[in-house]
């Protein structure tokens, strides 16, 4: 992550200068057989003549306004997959015990009285406790994202679509929203369905 941001900072300043900055897609790039020196003055060179060419693949520089939001997003991301994490660990433990599997939404309501009942061994329900309380805990993060980024931006008409489809509410489209960018910088719909590496 750091160096990522290490890289923006460079980015910035460079198109803050007025320098045009190209961001080379060095997966896409064929490198040349013919080249004997693989150092980032060769290397260089080498995009250099690409770019003359108008053949150099490029990546896209997302824009510094946005950002911050996006990034705070695949936080939520983040404490998403842990939630989901810990609550796979108490079905887990609720499978070794013998349990009847309850599903994810019922066992983010378990209070500690209906657990005692559930769960006799001590060792196990301490266990159990412990999961229950992050789930809590991530929970409240998760919904102050949601809020935080619910007030600073708001899903564009072209993304508006999203929201028709089940199972996509206004976070998962403005996730997607801001990891897509601008979208008509992709050509086709098979370009974006690469970029979403569906294909």
């Amino acid at each position: 992550m750091e160096s990522t941001y290490n890289w923006y900072w460079l980015v910035d300043g460079l198109m803050e200068s007025g320098y045009r900055v190209h961001l080379a897609n060095t997966a896409a790039i064929q490198q040349y057989q013919g080249l004997k020196h693989t150092d980032d003055a060769h290397d260089a060179r080498w995009f250099a003549h690409l770019l003359r060419l108008n053949i150099l693949p490029e990546g896209y520089i997302y824009p510094r306004q946005a950002r911050a939001v996006r990034d705070l997003l695949r936080r939520r991301h983040q404490l998403v997959h842990r939630r989901v994490a810990n609550l796979l660990s108490i079905q887990n433990q609720f499978a070794r015990l013998g349990l009847r599997g309850l599903p994810a939404e019922r066992l983010k309501q378990l209070q500690g009285a209906e657990l005692d009942a559930l769960i006799a061994d001590g060792n196990a329900r301490s266990a159990i406790a412990a999961n229950l309380a992050l789930v809590g805990a991530l929970n409240g993060e998760i919904a102050r994202l949601e809020r935080e980024v619910l007030a600073q931006v708001k899903l564009a008409a072209q993304f508006a679509p999203l929201t028709s489809v089940t199972g996509i509410g206004k976070i998962l489209a403005l996730t997607i929203m801001l990891e897509t960018g601008e979208i008509r910088r992709f050509a086709k719909v098979g370009n974006f369905d690469s970029y979403a590496r569906l294909v």
